[in-house]
């Protein structure tokens, strides 16, 4: 029997993650909430904010939906996923307490340090002085000050010397630019070497890693500019070799899990493990508690099994039982965004060539809705992702930049390095 599923979010990581949906065969009607202009044409959408804990889990009672995919850190740090629990639907992504390796930077360092999983030295502060007192202690630049809680990807700065920590730190904890999420900081070493983002799909006891990515997090070319959510992906990422993987799943991966286990908070979903391959062996610098964006866009389109049967034996408890295979290709991702982004940008134009664009690669909505006359319009700062897959990294870059050449919008920004930059 199909299933009639509800996916939580509004992104081009949900887009992608409803284009992958579909290609199964148990899945029925789907619906996206919110959703945005691109999305609804693949997918029925529901306008009640993803944070909308109580709103979202009566209409998925109300339209009783088979399956629920919570896709968003934040309705998962509020217990999204414990509420439709509690009304008997079954949901992919972890619950409330095991949120918290994303949710809380204490938390994941403190889980880190506690059962030996290579991460950063760090130290975590509520008081500000302490924190620069630290700081001007440790002596050594640049220092790392990351918001404890979630802050959009963005609660993250690198400080080059005393003036710039003391800045963040103001920034951060006093100002509150990231809201309560600043009210605690961690304070971290700067790790070198290349980084590596690996989602793994994950019942709590086993561990299936899906096709490594890199991100680029930073707006502008050669990786300079404000940092983003991320300007684009490639996957695999040229640096994750077999040998490496392997070592990470036996220091990193499996005792993430069992770490998680012992302390009563069992994870099941998505795991994404940020990672730096270091001069001394790769290390974690962050867990995100679900699938990240943009690496979703690239990691998904690879992916030769079907996704609701992965997601439904997360949720079940049977992963070890269930196929996870990817194919020996290349995928590559170039963001399209308002320009301006991730600062002040203007929405609100229309966007065409989007059909030419679609007949070479997979075009993923993540900031655009639908004008009364069924124009796509620009409404947010990460406007579009454009996919393609090739047998190679260098075809598949290649045909996402030919691609992304038909599109246009006012004031357009993209990276024209995105995967170049090894």
């Amino acid at each position: 029997m199909q299933k009639k599923i509800l996916v939580v979010g509004g992104g081009g990581r949900e887009h992608a993650i409803i284009k992958a949906l579909k290609k199964s065969p148990d899945c029925g009607e789907i619906w996206c909430a919110p959703g945005n202009g691109g999305i609804s044409y693949d997918a029925k959408c529901k306008n009640i904010k993803a944070t909308d804990v109580e709103t979202m889990v009566a209409f998925a009672a109300e339209e009783k939906f088979d399956y629920v995919v919570v896709a968003q850190d934040d309705p998962l740090a509020l217990g999204m996923v414990d509420a439709l629990a509690a009304v008997g639907i079954p949901a992919f992504g972890p619950d409330k307490a095991a949120a918290r390796i994303e949710a809380s930077k204490v938390f994941s360092k403190d889980l880190m340090k506690k059962y030996g999983i290579p991460t950063a030295d760090y130290a975590t502060f509520d008081d500000p002085a302490k924190v620069m007192d630290y700081i001007k202690a440790k002596g050594k630049y640049p220092v790392v000050i990351k918001a404890d809680g979630l802050a959009l990807g963005k609660g993250v700065l690198i400080c080059e010397n005393e003036e710039q920590a003391a800045d963040g730190v103001k920034e951060i904890m006093l100002d509150k630019k990231f809201g309560a999420s600043g009210n605690h900081v961690v304070v971290e070493e700067f790790l070198t070497g290349p980084e590596v983002s690996v989602l793994s799909f994950t019942d709590g006891k086993v561990v299936k890693p899906m096709v490594s990515s890199m991100d680029h997090k930073r707006a502008n070319d050669h990786d300079t500019g404000l940092n983003t959510g991320g300007m684009g992906t490639v996957a695999p990422n040229p640096y994750y070799t077999p040998a490496i993987a392997a070592e990470c799943m036996e220091k990193i991966f499996l005792p993430t899990i069992q770490a998680m286990n012992a302390e009563g908070c069992p994870f099941k979903g998505c795991l994404y493990f940020g990672l730096m391959l270091t001069p001394d062996g790769p290390k974690v610098i962050e867990y995100n508690c679900r699938f990240g964006d943009p690496e979703t866009q690239v990691v998904l389109p690879l992916l030769e099994s079907d996704l609701l049967k992965i997601m439904a034996a997360c949720t079940e408890g049977t992963l070890a039982d269930t196929e996870v295979k990817f194919s020996e290709g290349a995928a590559c991702c170039v963001i399209l965004a308002s320009g301006g982004y991730p600062a002040k940008y203007q929405t609100g134009y229309p966007i065409s060539g989007l059909d030419q664009a679609g007949e070479t690669a997979t075009v993923f909505h993540a900031g655009t809705r639908r004008a009364e006359n069924g124009a796509i319009l620009t409404s947010g700062g990460r406007v579009l992702g454009v996919t393609a897959v090739g047998d190679t990294l260098a075809s598949a870059i290649d045909s996402a930049y030919r691609s992304a050449s038909h599109v246009s919008f006012q004031d357009m920004h993209f990276r024209t390095d995105i995967g170049r930059t090894f």
